[in-house]
């Protein structure tokens, strides 16, 4: 095992093995990222960058409610302004009306009504961007508008709220069973919400689709899934998956809201019925109707503890507002269900999950991806019992701590290392930060805006622990394929790398650099722009690619590798240092490939997982899981209900360390998403209608809001991974939420069951200094 410390320079693993390659930028090293100095510097091509001679621009006409019935669509003025080339209805579909990434439930242009705020209903191209939008002003729609239903709950318990769609408005219910006993000495309830967060990505929904000679279109875009928006596009523009042709441009961040489509077909229809190329850029207030959000949630939850603060049983209800359309909420529901108890042995489970369509702004993937509103409320309850049972919030978790060999209440036997007691006791046992400068306001909440000096500002900490799936589940075949071709060029050896995994900022070319260097022992190695030229390599979620796409990596380069020895006659040697290595003997590669390229195409599969039964809920659904504890330390001005996050500490299981900079980066930029849902962060809903959608008005944590962090990250093996790896994005933004409202609630007293908090929860919660 090892553990990165924090230490002044880089960090360092406590007896990580030397490995003597004569390489750099192996596994195990922080290599240098290719597209780092380049955004640095801001010289990196983002896919709203895209241009090309002759294009048109695209724009789109969008719902202003969120439910009415269309009576009809005028475009007649919008045909007629000088500039415009086409205007689209969904008349002008010419494949299937309807896409979505589960469930084709949702209209590429609506046809008989609208289900929120925002929905497409009509699109142009023009020659100017400015020209498309006021052609879009000249639509003319004939709206019977009609009551939203915004209130989940209802939507999914009322059989009296109006239906959404005409299925129902329950997407998934999935309910968890186990054990039969739900007495005990201690019980405690509690009901929590989480508000509507934004993934928040700086670079907006663009892209530009390009009209080919065989009839076919080129798809420039920014997404997390080739494949799958392939799959989804095809059927619409009526053609065959191989005449849509999709490249990886520029990804400003994703987190999730990149998984479904956006502007992607709008553009290749635009394209193909103009015969010119459409570029498609949306402004900051249309990226917040044209990408889903988290689910808002809201979550009743009881724990009962026998005296000594081990627990007896959970009964939890989840109800996960998905909105207007499908996108993944029957995926977010089964995790939400599946890990609603925590990482903690709980002999008796029943837990009730539910995910709905409403009329509000459509919900899908975003980091953490339901496991993050379970944690939320989960770990508030183990705080309030840890209260009930006169325990340290750290001495309750470790009693009730899941450990290899625990099983889960969907009956999944925990089959790797769980070190939570260890990490638990490790983040308990760092050093707390010294008292804050009053005399400088940057460290005071309010900061240099004057409303303190000192005088109410109360400090707390707070603890919070979180377990999340790794890679797809529920019987999901996962899978990634790679292309590896390894030939002499000028004399050295050279690597190719070919996948169609999306690089989303995460650093995932970097990495898959790293696996052919360790493995081909070759220092020069090319990672090719991702397309769907190449077999599938799933989406760039779910903590997956260094898994799934690593894995594909691995196997083709040892593919490839098997065949370099049988050439060079050595099937017992490797290759390091551009040599082929067998004992004493290293014969060059340039020698042994002389003009010949060896290339291996692999696709590589996680092991088998299972859906969870629909009555019980039991299965084994997951394929990996991976552990983050936070401790936060904050200084709240009871007063006046501002927070100033002083401090926060991280354990966090990684299985094996393939980047440690790229790993740090994956922890910061997880808790700081963290640090917003529960500060800050939230798409403000009112009867289906987005109030804030800008950067003024929904806020995300700056470099002045994101504290110094203390990081301790082990080295656990999982025997079933590559390299022994886990995925590490996600889980610190499961922890990290419930530290910091854990460490407020520990300052002000007040009871705190909403996320974001606000400063009128905090305010009141001190009356003369006491707590009420």
């Amino acid at each position: 095992m090892g553990v990165v410390t924090q230490q002044d320079g880089p960090y360092a693993r406590e007896g990580a093995p030397v490995t003597g390659r004569s390489y750099a930028g192996g596994v195990g090293d922080s290599a240098v990222r290719p597209d780092g100095v380049l955004k640095v510097r801001g010289a990196f091509a983002y896919s709203s960058d895209l241009w090309m001679d002759g294009m048109l621009w695209g724009a789109t006409l969008r719902s202003p409610y969120p439910s009415a019935v269309i009576r009809g669509i005028d475009i007649t003025e919008a045909v007629r302004l000088p500039g415009v080339h086409a205007v689209l209805t969904h008349e002008d579909v010419p494949g299937a009306k309807h896409y979505g990434l589960e469930l084709r439930d949702q209209p590429v242009l609506a046809i008989d009504r609208v289900r929120y705020q925002g929905e497409a209903v009509a699109i142009v191209a023009a020659d100017h961007p400015e020209t498309a939008r006021r052609a879009c002003d000249l639509i003319r729609v004939d709206y019977e508008v009609r009551e939203p239903v915004t209130d989940a709950r209802a939507a999914a318990l009322d059989p009296a709220c109006p239906k959404v769609h005409e299925r129902g408005n329950v997407v998934r219910h999935q309910p968890v069973r186990t054990g039969e006993v739900f007495t005990a000495d201690v019980v405690v309830t509690g009901e929590y919400e989480v508000g509507m967060q934004d993934q928040a990505f700086l670079g907006p929904e663009s892209g530009l689709a390009v009209p080919a000679e065989d009839g076919g279109v080129d798809l420039f875009i920014a997404t997390q899934w080739l494949h799958v928006d392939q799959e989804q596009i095809a059927p619409v523009l009526g053609l065959p998956p191989e005449k849509v042709r999709l490249t990886l441009s520029g990804v400003g961040g994703a987190f999730g809201a990149r998984e479904d489509l956006s502007m992607q077909v709008h553009a290749c229809l635009l394209a193909l019925r103009t015969a010119r190329p459409v570029k498609i850029v949306y402004g900051r207030e249309e990226s917040f109707s044209g990408h889903v959000h988290r689910h808002p949630a809201t979550l009743r939850y009881e724990h009962g503890a026998d005296r000594d603060g081990r627990l007896v049983y959970v009964k939890a209800e989840i109800v996960l507002d998905g909105g207007a359309y499908c996108s993944s909420t029957p995926a977010v529901v089964g995790n939400a269900a599946s890990l609603g108890a925590g990482p903690y042995d709980v002999p008796n489970v029943m837990i009730d999950a539910y995910g709905v369509y409403t009329n509000n702004p459509p919900c899908g993937a975003m980091r953490g991806f339901g496991a993050v509103q379970a944690c939320f409320a989960y770990e508030s309850q183990m705080d309030r019992l840890a209260e009930a049972c006169g325990l340290d919030p750290v001495e309750i978790r470790v009693r009730n701590a899941l450990s290899e060999g625990s099983r889960l209440p969907t009956g999944q036997v925990v089959d790797m290392p769980a070190p939570l007691t260890d990490m638990l006791r490790r983040v308990r046992d760092l050093p707390l930060p010294p008292p804050s400068d009053t005399g400088d306001l940057r460290n005071l909440p309010g900061g240099v805006s004057n409303t303190t000096h000192g005088e109410g500002v109360v400090r707390g900490v707070g603890y919070g622990i979180g377990i999340k799936n790794i890679c797809y589940s529920e019987g999901f075949d996962d899978l990634s394929t790679a292309r590896v071709r390894l030939e002499v060029s000028g004399g050295e050896p050279v690597v190719l790398v070919h996948t169609a995994a999306a690089e989303v900022g995460q650093g995932l070319v970097t990495l898959q650099a790293q696996i052919a260097r360790t493995e081909l022992g070759v220092d020069q190695v090319t990672v090719a722009p991702a397309d769907t030229t190449v077999g599938s390599a799933g989406s760039s979620s779910a903590s997956r690619q260094s898994y799934m796409t690593g894995g594909a990596v691995r196997a083709a380069c040892e593919a490839v590798r098997e065949r370099v020895l049988r050439l060079a006659g050595m099937p017992g040697g490797t290759l390091r240092g551009g040599h082929v290595v067998a004992g004493d003997v290293a014969v060059p590669l340039a020698e042994v490939l002389g003009g010949r390229a060896v290339e291996e195409t692999r696709e590589f599969h996680h092991r088998p997982t299972a859906p969870l039964d629909p009555r019980t809920g039991q299965g084994d659904s997951h394929t990996q899981f991976a552990f983050c504890v936070h401790r936060a330390v904050v200084d709240v001005d009871v007063e006046l209900g501002l927070v100033k996050v002083v401090e926060l500490a991280a354990v966090q299981d990684v299985g094996k360390i393939l980047n440690p900079i790229a790993l740090e980066g994956q922890i910061h930029g997880g808790t700081a998403q963290g640090l917003g849902l529960a500060l800050m962060e939230e798409v403000q809903v009112r009867d289906g209608r987005i109030r804030n959608p800008s950067f003024t008005d929904y806020l995300i944590p700056t470099i002045l809001d994101m504290p110094p962090m203390r990081l301790r990250v082990l080295e656990h093996p999982d025997p079933h991974a590559p390299y022994g790896l886990r995925g590490a994005g996600e889980p610190p933004t499961l922890s990290s939420t419930p530290a910091i409202v854990a460490a407020v609630r520990d300052a002000c007293g007040a009871p705190l069951t909403r996320v974001p908090v606000r400063p009128e929860h905090i305010v009141g919660a001190y009356v003369r200094g006491v707590p009420v």
